[in-house]
């Protein structure tokens, strides 16, 4: 019994000296103060592409050449579909390769101004293909899809959607 109550006595003692912790530098609570209001930032302070590394000029001794872009359309296009999101929407394509190995697939953008004026917003369906020869394969194991966010701004002047391969295209008009 005694050596419980001296063990009670020990921690209380030690308690009660913990209230000065609560206003100590040590305390990680204390670290920061609370928050307060302040406008947002401008938009200059803004910017996306924070993390991207800046493009450097000039080569240098561990510089590696530009890579060489060696995609091709792919051979059909068979599905295009097209998402609302909140902030725009996404374009999916799903198309057959030639041949199977295909990978690397992207909807490129084309930009012309003749498209800009007529309100289509065009993307070329391109794969790369494996260097050395390759099997072609059923249709199923040569399809490929990819998709691309578009954003309202882009959608807002646009009626036509169109998604071009070697042997066809598909279209997609605003109702």
């Amino acid at each position: 019994m005694q050596k419980s109550l001296s063990l009670l006595m020990i921690a209380a003692l030690t308690l009660s000296a913990c209230n000065s912790w609560s206003d100590s530098r040590a305390n990680p609570s204390n670290w920061f103060g609370s928050s307060t209001s302040t406008p947002p930032p401008s938009e200059a302070a803004y910017d996306p592409n924070v993390l991207v590394p800046p493009e450097r000029e000039g080569s240098g001794l561990f510089s590696r050449p530009d890579p060489v872009d060696n995609s091709v359309p792919i051979a059909k296009v068979d599905e295009l579909r097209i998402n609302p999101t909140p902030s725009g929407a996404i374009i999916y394509a799903r198309g057959t390769a030639a041949r199977q190995g295909a990978y690397g697939a992207q909807l490129v953008r084309v930009e012309n101004a003749e498209n800009q004026k007529n309100g289509v917003l065009e993307f070329t369906f391109r794969v790369s293909y494996p260097s050395y020869a390759t099997n072609q394969g059923t249709e199923r194991s040569r399809a490929v899809s990819d998709a691309v966010n578009v954003s309202l701004d882009d959608l807002q002047n646009t009626r036509l959607v169109r998604v071009v391969g070697q042997q066809n295209a598909l279209e997609s008009r605003r109702r």
